[in-house]
């Protein structure tokens, strides 16, 4: 296990079984985000970085019973309290490494990731990884139910001009990974960064 993958299942290990109770009311923002995704029936969507799951209840009423709806996360504590919470009906859990996905190229047609993007160790390279097994033409949402600000208000740090998803840091970092940012919303309720896969 490299030492990123241990830092990540440090830090989520401890806090898996209290994680939903930490943060009760974000089932809305969640059911928002996902439905800024236009994912249509019988879609195909990737929730990278599914923690707990909590977005998996509503991509599989987006995508409907005939569509598919995956959970990858690399914390088996995070996945066995999606399962615990009955999400596992909603999607398939996977124990895996977004930086290197047991998919095939352009199998998906989006990808929904809630506070993945400051866990990610190589944030152009991940994010190439994840345009792979997407379709050209296909979305991906970069998602946090509170804004920038509010988090670094909550983690007791100052906000920074290098923080990863200030608007021309993910952009830029979004263009290199082949992706084009079509919206982005940083307010005190919301993150929310939506992209489109280039032909």
């Amino acid at each position: 296990m490299s030492d990123d993958h241990t830092h990540v299942q440090e830090f989520f290990t401890p806090r898996a079984a209290g994680w939903d109770r930490r943060f009760p009311d974000d089932g809305p923002a969640y059911a928002a985000a996902v439905a800024e995704l236009g994912l249509r029936e019988g879609g195909r969507v990737l929730d990278a970085g599914c923690g707990t799951g909590r977005a998996l209840p509503a991509l599989r009423a987006a995508v409907g019973p005939s569509g598919v709806v995956l959970g990858a996360d690399l914390t088996p504590a995070m996945l066995r309290e999606a399962a615990r919470a009955g999400r596992d009906v909603d999607g398939a859990l996977l124990l895996t490494d977004v930086a290197a996905l047991p998919l095939r190229s352009s199998s998906l047609d989006a990808v929904f990731a809630a506070g993945l993007i400051a866990h990610l160790p190589r944030p152009a390279e991940n994010l190439r990884e994840i345009a792979r097994v997407v379709r050209p033409g296909g979305v991906l949402a970069l998602f946090h139910p509170i804004g920038r600000a509010a988090l670094a208000a909550r983690q007791g740090r100052e906000l920074t001009p290098d923080d990863l998803r200030a608007e021309p840091n993910l952009r830029a970092l979004l263009s290199e990974a082949g992706w084009r940012m079509t919206s982005y919303v940083d307010e005190d309720t919301r993150f929310l960064a939506l992209a489109v896969l280039a032909d």
